[in-house]
């Protein structure tokens, strides 16, 4: 897989499956626009990529508003010229059930992990079919599939996503876009350590969440970005409106009963 000549956004880019798939996309010649609220970590992972000899640049942006949306699409274009590949992956875990949540709350978890992708799409498909088409990848979870207790904010909003994924699908299809969504299981990234640290004993939820895969052990970050790549490129030509599960075996024992053992906190992990 090469990308060379081709543009790609990664959003939520300064960290764990963002990070990854930023630094995938670089090391086969893409250029890669690295979007994060948070400056710091976005613009280390920039750095990094061009000490590489990869082409990044960092821009901050909450891509749940969409006038910041509308000027973050409008610096690429200026900058690179193109946009070919959208990989939306920024996202937020909170926990909670329908009668413990506030509004603000789900609306939080709703605006991060759901509108983000939404506004992410309107405003750079147009940029995409002026070039003859491109590849939008969303990050969902196996939560796009399955629930787990104590999640519902997040739950509903990686089923959303899913959603979203099979419209884009359909509605530009005939314009050369093609939309996947991949379903991590839980990825060792600073957000599940972070869910974890809620516990008051995050050693028995990491260890839960090892336990849960097939194989007995939680993904890497790196292992979800080959696929988002393998799914931006041509290689995948014929997948659109995917589901692509990426979570080591956990959703196949008993259609992912095994999923409810990875603690109180719901510590399952996915950007």
């Amino acid at each position: 897989m090469d990308f060379k000549g081709k543009v790609a956004i990664v959003t939520g880019g300064g960290s764990g499956i963002g990070r990854a798939s930023a630094e995938e996309f670089a090391r086969r010649h893409a250029a890669v626009a690295v979007v994060d609220r948070d400056r710091e970590k976005g613009e280390t992972v920039a750095r990094d990529v061009k000490a590489q000899g990869g082409v990044a640049t960092f821009l901050a942006a909450d891509v749940s508003n969409e006038e910041e949306v509308e000027q973050l699409v409008a610096r690429v274009m200026a900058q690179f010229g193109r946009i070919d590949i959208l990989v939306s992956n920024a996202g937020i875990q909170r926990y909670g059930t329908v009668t413990t949540i506030t509004q603000e709350e789900w609306d939080e978890v709703m605006n991060v992990n759901l509108k983000a992708a939404f506004l992410m799409c309107k405003h750079t498909i147009p940029r995409m079919i002026e070039r003859g088409g491109g590849s939008i990848v969303m990050v969902g979870s196996v939560q796009s599939v399955a629930a787990q207790r104590n999640s519902v904010q997040y739950v509903v909003s990686k089923h959303g996503l899913l959603g979203l994924t099979r419209c884009i699908a359909l509605d530009y299809g005939k314009q050369n876009i093609r939309a996947n969504c991949v379903l991590p299981g839980a990825i060792d990234t600073p957000m599940l350590r972070r869910s974890a640290g809620l516990d008051p004993h995050p050693e028995r939820v990491l260890e839960a969440c090892d336990r849960i895969h097939i194989r007995g052990k939680m993904g890497r970050p790196e292992e979800v970005a080959h696929v988002i790549a393998f799914l931006a490129s041509d290689l995948a030509s014929f997948m659109t409106g995917s589901a692509v599960a990426v979570d080591g075996g956990l959703l196949v024992p008993v259609g992912g009963m095994a999923f409810q053992e990875s603690g109180t906190g719901g510590t399952k992990d996915v950007p």
